[in-house]
């Protein structure tokens, strides 16, 4: 919702104009961990396409967690048909907010050539993202490129280093 203020006119109305779209906006928040948890229990009861109406909605205002989930039903053809261009799309939104699954998963996208050609070394920035925030599959990852010399020049150094951090989180 938009609330429009113009510059240099107060009046009484004006300002309950703005307190009653404040208040709308407040509401809106109150109802949104409701709703979107109801996103996640549809999806584990297998109710897919309510579970990608309730993401989508979310999705759609900007909500990066919202925004990844929907990119992982397109990725996985959950209540839709698979579909890696879309998956990409809403993964971008999500990564580009910090979502390190999102940055996970682009980097495993582009290493596999899903939804976009293969290109190691969008995969390597990805997976570079995702780990940096902790992310311990995207390091494991990350070593392996490192390891193998695909999208950088080949690193067992650097590959060491991915791995035993990824290694010291548990994967």
């Amino acid at each position: 919702m938009r609330i429009a203020i113009t510059k240099g006119r107060t009046s009484k109305s004006s300002v309950l104009l703005l307190l009653a779209g404040i208040s709308l906006m407040l509401a809106g928040n109150f109802s949104y961990a409701e709703n979107f948890e109801n996103g996640f229990e549809a999806y584990e009861r297998g109710d897919f396409s309510t579970a990608m109406r309730i993401f989508r909605l979310f999705a759609e205002q900007g909500d990066q967690e919202a925004q990844h989930n929907l990119g992982s039903m397109y990725l996985w053809g959950q209540g839709i048909a698979q579909d890696y261009k879309e998956a990409i799309r809403w993964k971008r939104m999500s990564a580009a907010q910090g979502n390190q699954f999102s940055q996970f998963d682009l980097g495993t996208m582009y290493r596999r050539g899903q939804g976009a050609p293969q290109d190691y070394k969008e995969a390597v920035k990805w997976y570079l993202m995702s780990a940096e925030q902790g992310n311990p599959e995207a390091a494991s990852d990350l070593g392996a490129m490192y390891f193998m010399g695909q999208g950088v020049p080949q690193d067992y150094k650097e590959a060491v280093k991915w791995y035993r951090m990824s290694a010291e989180q548990g994967f």
